[in-house]
């Protein structure tokens, strides 16, 4: 029998050129949907920070009042993001994902029609029920589809939506702001009207376009859906939960969900009440919502370059803890400062560390959940961290209403930034192998 020496040389080169062909398909297929709608969905969430310039004055709310409205968002998310996510397990994640972000912008549109501080509350709560899940569902799907040496950047470009949402929502709501008065309505109620629709769009597309598992992926050839399934069946992963009640009681899980409530504290503490601290610097409602894009445009580049860091062999706790310490730093900075160039400058830095923070942390968990517990344990994850979403603005609010100024409720989230990183510096003897 003769032997084909030069077609045995050639399969691990065929075989990589099919792994990378599937890995750039699925790249180009998912990630550009799944990114624009986590932009929308964040812009859904926190313009109304930008609503808040003229809204507040028109239904006649206090800081407090606003900051619980704009935290009570979490609450729903919060009791809402295990259920859903294990719905999204059982039915899929391309069906569940297209139900949440159409459910979603139905919520954000109507949030048009609150008429006082009351259903302000509703209308929050009930768009955080509408969203929750989406995030940990997208990462529950990137990871069937993306091997470990490769989820990281798949990441970073899914939670690069958190910063552009801000670059993009922030000039794009003071803009729907000058619509007041068409037709009879508020500015902030064509902000929320348009802003809404595109989510509801991007779920048929989500719908359309994507698929639960690379077996049913028929943009790939069937060479490049065999090397992919090879990829993904042969990547080192940590001992694994072996049911959705042992992810919700594994040390690693509990310790992820305390760090991600501290940086999500800080993360939506200052973005939030950012326009309104722009605005006690006498700038007009235009003007902020370009200069509260400034930061968030360093944001995007910080995480984008420290997330291909990461791939390149750098440690994903260390990062993460430097990550979490540049935010609670950043934050002491914007107090301590003499100006308002630095102080904007500190939370700037402040901003960078919670984005990268962000995109880093969720290369962790996916490397020992899977299955049920994955689903489970995802969403428990970020049901906690959102926890923080509703502590960070409603801390800040409040605070500003006792104290006179921003300054104590920014003293008050940096000790949680701090605490995440010391949590994700011992988080080193639950998760030994990077």
């Amino acid at each position: 029998m003769e032997i084909d020496y030069a077609t045995i040389t050639s399969l691990p080169t065929t075989l990589e050129a099919a792994q990378q062909n599937a890995l750039r398909k699925n790249a180009w297929r998912m990630l550009p949907v799944l990114t624009l709608a986590f932009v929308f969905n964040y812009i859904d969430r926190t313009s109304v920070g930008f609503a808040a310039l003229t809204m507040n004055k028109d239904l006649g709310l206090t800081a407090t009042e606003f900051g619980w409205g704009a935290g009570i968002l979490f609450i729903g998310y919060c009791i809402f993001e295990v259920p859903s996510n294990l719905a999204l397990h059982r039915f899929g994640a391309r069906r569940w994902l297209a139900r949440i972000m159409i459910s979603w912008g139905v919520a954000a549109s109507a949030t048009a029609f609150v008429v006082g501080p009351y259903s302000f509350y509703a209308a929050r709560l009930i768009l955080g029920v509408a969203e929750a899940g989406f995030f940990p569902g997208a990462a529950y799907l990137l990871a069937a589809w993306f091997p470990t040496q490769y989820r990281t950047r798949a990441l970073a470009i899914l939670a690069a939506a958190v910063p552009l949402s801000s670059v993009i929502g922030g000039p794009f709501s003071v803009l729907l702001l000058e619509m007041n008065g068409i037709a009879g309505l508020k500015g902030w109620q064509w902000m929320f009207l348009i802003q809404g629709l595109p989510a509801c769009l991007l779920g048929v597309l989500v719908l359309l376009m994507l698929r639960d598992d690379p077996k049913d992926a028929h943009w790939l050839t069937a060479q490049e859906r065999e090397a992919l399934a090879s990829m993904l069946q042969n990547e080192h992963r940590d001992r694994a939960p072996s049911s959705l009640a042992a992810a919700l009681t594994d040390a690693r899980v509990l310790v992820l969900a305390a760090i991600q409530f501290g940086f999500v504290v800080c993360s939506y503490g200052v973005g939030i009440w950012m326009p309104t601290i722009l605005k006690g610097q006498g700038l007009s409602n235009l003007t902020i919502g370009f200069v509260a894009a400034i930061p968030y445009l360093f944001a995007t580049f910080a995480m984008l370059v420290w997330a291909r860091h990461v791939d390149r062999g750098g440690s994903k706790i260390a990062n993460l803890a430097a990550a979490c310490f540049l935010t609670s730093g950043g934050l002491v900075a914007s107090v301590l400062a003499g100006s308002f160039l630095s102080s904007f400058a500190g939370l700037t830095l402040a901003l960078m560390g919670a984005t990268a923070a962000r995109a880093l942390f969720w290369t962790i968990p996916a490397r020992f959940l899977t299955g049920v517990a994955a689903a489970g344990g995802l969403a428990f994850i970020n049901s906690i961290g959102a926890v923080g979403g509703f502590v960070g603005p409603f801390a800040m609010g409040w605070l500003k209403d006792l104290t006179g100024s921003f300054n104590a409720g920014l003293l008050a989230i940096t000790g949680l930034g701090f605490l995440s990183g010391v949590l994700t510096l011992m988080l080193r003897l639950l998760v030994r192998k990077e």
